[in-house]
């Protein structure tokens, strides 16, 4: 697991690559929470998870929390289909009001 964080007229792009998982939770945590005290907006893109369990799914929901207390936008982008599969499963999509492209199924 990697994130790879840069800032651009005030808003942190955050990209996550690899696992989102209990292994990984309190690293990520310590990486990804500060981008609220040091950006307008946080934008959070997921092209690259390759899984994710319900420690990964708490520290997204913690981190829309944050930014909800902090009069703050986040936004995940860019949705792996792990996480799509997540977010499907918990019936969580419109918790975090960001668009999702479910890709077409392919034959």
């Amino acid at each position: 697991m990697t994130i790879s964080i840069a800032t651009s007229n005030g808003v942190c792009h955050a990209r996550v690559t690899g696992e989102m998982t209990i292994y990984h939770a309190a690293e990520m945590k310590g990486e990804l929470l500060p981008c609220f005290d040091q950006c307008a907006e946080v934008e959070i893109d997921l092209s690259e998870v390759s899984e994710i369990d319900t420690a990964g799914f708490q520290l997204l929901v913690l981190a829309k929390r944050v930014a909800t207390s902090a009069g703050k936008k986040m936004r995940l982008v860019a949705h792996s289909p792990a996480i799509l599969e997540v977010l499907d499963l918990l019936d969580m999509t419109s918790y975090f009001g960001d668009p999702v492209v479910i890709p077409r199924a392919l034959h």
